[in-house]
């Protein structure tokens, strides 16, 4: 009996199957020869497909997050929060996503689908073009950086909370000199680095969303400027 030939595969399949690896097993994990195993296919079936594990990669970070959700009906400032906020949401979904290395401008289908989202939320302002990209750039940039820096900041608290505790303080004012940083020692002198829990990861939601708040603030300053 004869064997029936194996199902053919492309470049969507090949992303599908790294992205499990990733989602499993972290970015690391991911090789060519790894995401052939996954398949159950020989490694240079893959490279028909996929030139390069630095073409997945790129694959991999435009598939990783999925489609954009509808804007909910507002202004064009709960429509742009609610973008960032989405964002967000895919990032710490796959945090792998902020571990690939991102060498140009957003090409892939999905990235061009939550950047027309952005763009669709600000149509009704008085915006220029040019304005609008330089508006939904700056946003993704502060969402990534927050992701980025939450999801480093909350590793490092589990692995040794000691160092988020009010012991944090105590060190502050033995390092830092008031004639030499006046600023950042009153900061101290005031107690907030006193806190138990100087990395509060149940709060971390209400951290992002005073850093989202001052950006639209400052978004609608440079709108009711230009009217």
């Amino acid at each position: 009996m004869k064997r029936g030939r194996k199902p053919t595969i492309d470049a969507a399949d090949i992303t599908r199957a790294a992205i499990a690896v990733a989602d499993a097993e972290g970015l690391a994990a991911v090789s060519m020869a790894r995401v052939a195993q996954e398949m159950g296919n020989a490694t240079m079936a893959l490279y028909r497909h996929v030139k390069s594990k630095d073409e997945l990669l790129a694959l991999m970070w435009d598939a990783a997050m999925e489609e954009p959700p509808p804007l909910p009906d507002g202004d064009w400032r709960d429509k742009l929060g609610s973008w960032a906020r989405a964002v967000l949401m895919a990032i710490r979904r796959r945090p792998w996503f902020l571990q690939i290395p991102v060498s140009g401008p957003p090409v892939g289908p999905k990235n061009l689908a939550w950047l027309d989202s952005a763009l669709t939320a600000l149509e009704d302002t008085p915006l220029e073009p040019g304005e609008k990209i330089g508006v939904v750039m700056g946003l993704s940039t502060f969402v990534q950086g927050e992701a980025r820096l939450t999801a480093t900041l909350t590793q490092g608290f589990q692995d040794d909370p000691a160092q988020f505790n009010h012991q944090y303080g105590q060190a502050l004012r033995e390092i830092v000199d008031p004639r030499a940083m006046p600023s950042l020692a009153k900061v101290i002198a005031a107690g907030v680095f006193d806190e138990d829990d100087v990395l509060d990861v149940d709060d971390i939601g209400a951290d992002f969303d005073f850093g989202l708040q001052l950006f639209l603030n400052g978004v609608a300053a440079h709108i009711g400027g230009r009217t």
